[in-house]
């Protein structure tokens, strides 16, 4: 997964970086903020149609078209191939055009039996304009701590939202 993101970094310098806010043995914090010249609304509902924006590299199944989200408290953001399927995430809140929160671990996080939330707002700045905010807190234990988790999942979170406001972008 390293060198996929090493690559990645390499192709596509310009990425949007979140911030790791808190990294320790025990969890990690990232948050990562962008406006983008588009409405609140307009955002928000480009970024539930997840299959058209999301980095396939980072789907269990290598096609960005197999996700998708239900926007419902208890719904899933999920990936399906066929007969195969995966619960990547699932929703906690939803408060339509604003704000979609999601618990679970996403990738490889899965597996470690570790604790996430995570969080999308869409702050409607002025009339054309949004400041998308995501944050994920991960919580748990993993042998060598999560500490070292922090910087990656940085980084690929930052691959997402720079994707996501790519096609906001193209479908202006």
């Amino acid at each position: 997964m390293k060198k996929y993101l090493m690559i990645a970094l390499l192709i596509f310098p310009n990425l949007i970086q979140a911030e790791v806010i808190k990294a320790t043995e025990y969890g990690f914090q990232i948050k990562l903020e962008q406006t983008v010249n588009v409405d609140a609304v307009k955002a928000y509902q480009q970024f539930l149609k997840v299959g058209q924006w999301w980095n396939g590299e980072h789907t269990w199944f290598g096609k960005a078209e197999n996700l998708s989200i239900e926007a419902k408290a208890g719904g899933c953001f999920c990936e399906t191939s066929g007969d195969k399927e995966v619960l990547h995430m699932t929703v906690s809140y939803i408060e339509p055009n604003k704000e979609i929160r999601f618990i679970g671990g996403l990738g490889p996080l899965q597996m470690l039996g570790v604790n996430g939330g995570m969080s999308w707002k869409f702050v409607k700045m002025n009339k054309n304009s949004t400041k998308i905010i995501q944050q994920y807190q991960v919580v748990g234990f993993m042998e060598g701590g999560l500490a070292q988790l922090a910087p990656i999942v940085d980084k690929v979170q930052g691959m997402q939202l720079t994707a996501l406001i790519t096609q906001l972008e193209k479908d202006q």
